[in-house]
């Protein structure tokens, strides 16, 4: 005879502990930021469809590069920012710097707030999100969309070029 069935949490449950029995992983919280991102693709999917959008069907070069720059420098903002902290608060803890122009947060909570934590504070796990956002503004407004690209590369750029003037300065500064 078959026993009580079980609900989905404790599958979930049971998979945590056997994919890591002595590690806190929310393999649920995870699941649960992995269907948001795909329901939020799908969703946007169909509301082009129904706009009477279709999605492009190439990116030139110049576009392709510009929305890696954008969103290199979107993901850096959002997970790193001292001004984007407010909106990470939830589910961080401020720890310090880490870098110029950069905070270091240690991810809190658990289950799903301590998954969102990790994707909030991981610029490569949120690149996946950038990008996919910027692709569906070009899908919704080609031209806003290129603004959006040009401005956050030019960011980019100017990252770049204030980290080489910060090295170039150091280097030819008189040593004590």
């Amino acid at each position: 005879m078959p026993g009580k069935p079980r609900t989905p949490r404790e599958v979930v449950q049971e998979h945590e502990h056997r994919y890591a029995p002595d590690a806190d992983r929310p393999l649920g919280g995870y699941l649960a930021v992995l269907s948001s991102f795909g329901t939020g693709a799908v969703g946007a999917a169909l509301a082009a469809r129904c706009a009477g959008r279709r999605a492009p069907q190439d990116l030139s070069p110049r576009e392709l590069v510009l929305l890696t720059l954008a969103t290199h420098k979107l993901s850096r903002m959002v997970s790193k920012d001292a001004v984007a902290s407010p909106f990470r608060a939830p589910f961080t803890r401020y720890a310090g710097t880490s870098a110029p122009a950069e905070v270091a947060e240690e991810v809190r909570g658990k289950g799903l707030k301590h998954a969102v934590g990790e994707l909030i504070t991981c610029p490569f796990c949120l690149a996946p999100w950038v990008a996919s956002a910027l692709l569906v503004l070009r899908a919704a407004s080609p031209a806003t969309a290129r603004t959006c690209y040009s401005g956050l590369a030019a960011v980019a750029g100017s990252d770049f070029l204030q980290f080489a003037y910060a090295a170039a300065q150091e280097r030819h500064s008189p040593r004590d």
